[in-house]
């Protein structure tokens, strides 16, 4: 876990490092809107409790500064994992296993990009908050009755991607490791992300909506 953490960060200062050549005339002024569905992965002891889910899904925005390099890209990551619950809860009868968690993520990161043609790689890192559902169970007369305790989470995310444009939009990858300071049935919470979608032009739109917001 440990080792590969740290290459996956080494991986992302090269990113960072090589990023700071060229010029990006793809996003200059523009605001992007991603859509992806992937796959969540939980990392070290979390996997005691958690297990993998296919086809989560994240939305953002790539907000481009004024050198477009640099970005902002607030994202909702919406990730769902298997759950089998390990220690008692005295206000529950059951153990459950083979239930349903859901985690529910705004990330509120920045990056920085490099464009090679129609094909980009981008670097981001930013605090996250959130809701998670964790699944309970009580048996009453035979029925189990679902429950879910819902908390508020604090944590951080950080990836790397690319994306490539065609005609009119992008499809685009990226990889993210994704920690929560509050734990999941005690167990310290990591996740790996991997994400494949598109990327569309909503710089129009988002001008409207500042007009509409803010009239000259």
């Amino acid at each position: 876990m440990n080792r590969a953490l740290l290459v996956f960060v080494m991986l992302l200062l090269s990113i960072v490092l090589f990023a700071q050549q060229g010029v990006d005339t793809i996003h200059y002024k523009k605001v992007y809107y991603f859509a992806g569905t992937g796959l969540g992965i939980p990392l070290g002891k979390a996997r005691d409790v958690l297990s993998p889910k296919l086809f989560v899904g994240s939305m953002g925005l790539d907000i481009a500064l004024n050198n477009p390099k640099y970005y902002l890209y607030p994202a909702l990551y919406m990730l769902a994992f298997k759950y089998d619950q390990k220690a008692p809860d005295p206000d529950f009868n059951t153990i459950l296993k083979n239930g349903l968690s859901n985690f529910y993520m705004l990330s509120m990161a920045a990056g920085t990009r490099r464009q090679f043609d129609r094909l980009n790689t981008y670097v981001y890192l930013g605090p996250t908050i959130g809701l998670v559902h964790e699944p309970r169970s009580n048996l009453v007369d035979n029925v189990v009755h679902i429950e879910y305790l819902k908390s508020i989470a604090f944590g951080t995310k950080l990836g790397v991607g690319a994306d490539y444009r065609f005609n009119g939009f992008f499809i685009g990858t990226e990889v993210g490791y994704m920690y929560n300071v509050n734990r999941v049935q005690r167990k310290p919470f990591h996740a790996l992300t991997l994400m494949v979608g598109l990327k569309s032009d909503i710089t129009r739109l988002s001008d409207r909506v500042v007009e509409i917001l803010a009239p000259h």
